[in-house]
């Protein structure tokens, strides 16, 4: 398969290790310096392109990959607001292919399942108050992480008397507190807890390194291959 990368820091470099581990060609790699290359024939030739870039520069990028014919594989999180437009200028297009997701560990993804289906049961246990907490590494631009942000919609969706998430500690009773902490090279780290006056019942997930998530990213390229339209983890995984 032939690969171009979109974002050539940290994560854009492990990417290219497990891509080429896995018997993939890089063809193309762009960052803040070559943005010309997304009209070269490199670029066009590419299978899918990865990206992971910033919350000011992920829509764009994105955009410029499908115009150019390319699949997209976007990790990029804090621009979520923008993916509804994105999907409008795909829609003129019935081969245009986009995939998405907040987190491309398949832990984290156990993780959400396993989110959605604690709040479905707490449902029947109003005493329980839910927060959560994320720790990222402080090279980390947004807040909350998209992957808290995930979580939380699922905690909404799922638990009748939640119906938003916030920042601010003087949040309401049908708010989700979401708190956030940037420390060292932190990959990632999420608690979610349900505390009622008497004890606590808590999940966390924990990443050790990066890997998990640019595995995960190069492993969502494979399976988009022969795929169109809007896709994220739900539909590889089908939790």
């Amino acid at each position: 398969m032939k690969i171009a990368l979109i974002g050539y820091g940290k994560m854009g470099h492990a990417i290219e290790k497990f891509a080429r581990e896995r018997g993939h060609e890089i063809v193309s790699i762009i960052d803040i310096d070559n943005q010309c290359d997304f009209d070269s024939a490199q670029f066009k030739s590419a299978d899918v392109a990865i990206e992971f870039t910033t919350p000011a520069t992920a829509y764009d990028n994105c955009l410029r990959a499908l115009q150019a014919g390319v699949k997209v594989v976007s990790g990029s999180t804090g621009w979520t607001d923008r993916i509804p437009q994105l999907k409008n200028e795909m829609a003129g297009t019935p081969s245009a292919t986009f995939f998405y997701s907040s987190n491309y560990s398949l832990g984290v993804n156990i993780f959400f399942a396993v989110n959605k289906y604690l709040a479905r049961l707490m449902n029947g246990f109003a005493q329980y108050d839910v927060e959560m907490k994320e720790i990222h590494h402080i090279h980390k631009l947004d807040h909350p992480s998209g992957t808290a942000i995930t979580l939380a919609n699922g905690i909404i969706e799922n638990l009748n008397r939640k119906k938003a998430w916030t920042e601010n500690e003087e949040h309401k009773a049908d708010e989700i507190l979401i708190e956030h902490e940037r420390i060292g090279e932190v990959p990632g780290t999420h608690i979610i807890r349900y505390k009622s006056p008497v004890d606590e019942i808590s999940i966390t997930h924990e990443a050790f390194s990066r890997d998990g998530f640019a595995l995960g990213a190069v492993v969502a390229a494979e399976w988009l291959c022969d795929k169109t339209g809007f896709l994220g983890m739900d539909d590889m995984l089908k939790f």
